[in-house]
C-alpha cells in the first residue's frame, strides 16, 4: 500500500469541529442600525475593498487549513463569531479555499451594541442542519439598564445521520474589568445550561457540543462551575498553560475560545461519532514572526494601526471519529 493511499486511509472517519473569532470581520459598507462607523473606507482605520478582501483570503486560508493534519480535510462544522452579518460569511464561503467545500451558512442579527455576532458554517453534504434559532441572552449592566450582548445560536442537525446539537457563544467582554463583569458571563453560562437542560429532558442520550469565546479560561467559575458540569467534558482545560493559549493580554495567554461536549461523545457505538482528540490550531503562519510580539496572533490591527494579518484569536477544535 502506498504512502498516499494509508494517509487516505487513515483520516477518512476522522472529522473536524471548529470555532474561530474572526476579529471584526466587517464589510465596507455604513450600516446604520451597527456601530460599523470605524470599518468603512473613510474611517481612522481606512478599511476598504482591498483590506476586506485580503482578510477574507487569508481567513479562508487559514479555516481550510484548521484540523487538517488530522483529517485530511477542513472542517465540516465551524462556528464564528465577530461577524456583520451573513453578507460577511457568504463572501467568506465564496473565497478561494472555501469555495469547493460548499459550505451553508447559518446566522442571525443579534442585539449586540457593537453590530456583532455569531455565525455557523458546515459543509452540507456532511451535516443537514433541521432547526435553527437564536437564543437571547439577558443581563443588565452595573446601573440596572439592559446589556446588549450576542445571542446563542442554537443549531440542530444531522451529522451523518446522527442528531448533534451545536450552541455557538460569544460571551460578554471583560472591557470593564475581568472580575467587575463575571456576573455577566455567568449569566451566559446559565442560559447555555438552560438550553441544555431543555435538550435533555425531550432526549436524555442527546449529543450537545457548546462552543464560542466565553471571554474566560477554562478554569473561570462561568465555565468552571456553571457550564462544564458532570454530564460535559471541557478537552480544553488540559491545552492551556503559560506559554499556550488563543490569545494574549498584557503578555499573558488567555484560552476564551473553547470546545465543550457531552460525555457520551466518549461512548464507541457504531454508527455514532465519538471524540478523538483536541487542540489549538495556532501554525506558524498565523503569528507575528518576529519583534516583541513574535508568537502571537497575527492580527488585523492593532488599535488603529493595520497589520494585515488573520484574526487577533487562533481557533480551537476537536476531532470525531465516525464510527462506522
Amino acid at each position: 500500500m502506498s504512502s498516499k493511499l494509508y494517509f487516505k486511509k487513515k483520516h477518512t472517519n476522522l472529522h473536524t469541529i471548529a470555532f474561530y473569532n474572526l476579529e471584526n470581520l466587517f464589510d465596507t459598507k455604513d450600516d446604520p442600525n451597527t456601530l460599523d462607523d470605524d470599518f468603512l473606507p473613510d474611517s481612522e482605520k481606512k478599511w476598504n475593498k482591498k483590506r476586506y478582501e485580503k482578510k477574507l483570503f487569508k481567513l479562508g486560508t487559514a479555516i481550510s487549513n484548521i484540523g487538517f493534519e488530522k483529517t485530511g480535510k477542513a472542517p465540516v462544522i465551524l462556528g464564528v463569531a465577530e461577524v456583520e452579518n451573513k453578507a460577511v460569511l457568504e463572501d467568506l464561503v465564496r473565497t478561494k479555499h472555501l469555495i469547493n467545500k460548499n459550505y451553508g451558512v447559518v446566522h442571525y442579527e443579534s442585539p449586540d451594541e457593537r453590530g456583532i455576532d455569531v455565525g455557523l458554517l458546515y459543509q452540507k453534504e456532511i451535516f443537514t442542519v433541521t432547526n435553527s434559532e437564536s437564543i437571547q441572552v439577558l443581563v443588565d449592566n452595573e446601573f440596572g439598564e439592559r446589556d446588549f450582548t450576542r445571542d446563542i445560536l442554537w443549531v440542530t442537525g444531522s451529522l451523518h445521520n446522527e442528531e448533534v446539537h451545536i450552541l455557538v457563544n460569544h460571551w460578554p467582554s471583560r472591557r470593564d474589568g475581568a472580575e467587575l463583569t463575571s456576573y455577566k458571563r455567568i449569566a451566559a453560562a446559565d442560559r447555555n445550561r438552560e438550553i441544555i437542560n431543555q435538550i435533555i429532558e425531550k432526549k436524555p442520550e442527546a449529543k450537545i457540543i457548546v462552543m464560542g469565546d466565553f471571554n474566560d479560561d477554562p478554569d473561570s467559575e462561568s465555565v468552571k462551575k456553571h457550564l462544564v458540569l458532570q454530564d460535559f467534558y471541557n478537552p480544553m482545560e488540559r491545552l492551556h498553560t503559560r506559554h499556550r493559549g488563543t490569545l494574549t493580554y498584557k503578555r499573558q495567554w488567555n484560552l476564551f475560545d473553547q470546545i465543550i461536549f457531552s460525555n457520551n461523545f466518549h461512548k464507541y457505538e457504531e454508527a455514532t461519532h465519538s471524540f478523538s482528540e483536541a487542540n489549538i490550531f495556532d501554525d506558524s503562519f498565523l503569528k507575528i514572526y518576529k519583534g516583541r510580539y513574535k508568537g502571537n496572533p497575527y492580527r488585523t490591527y492593532a488599535g488603529r494601526k493595520y497589520k494585515g494579518g488573520y484574526s487577533d484569536h487562533f481557533p480551537v477544535y476537536i476531532c470525531l471519529k465516525h464510527n462506522i
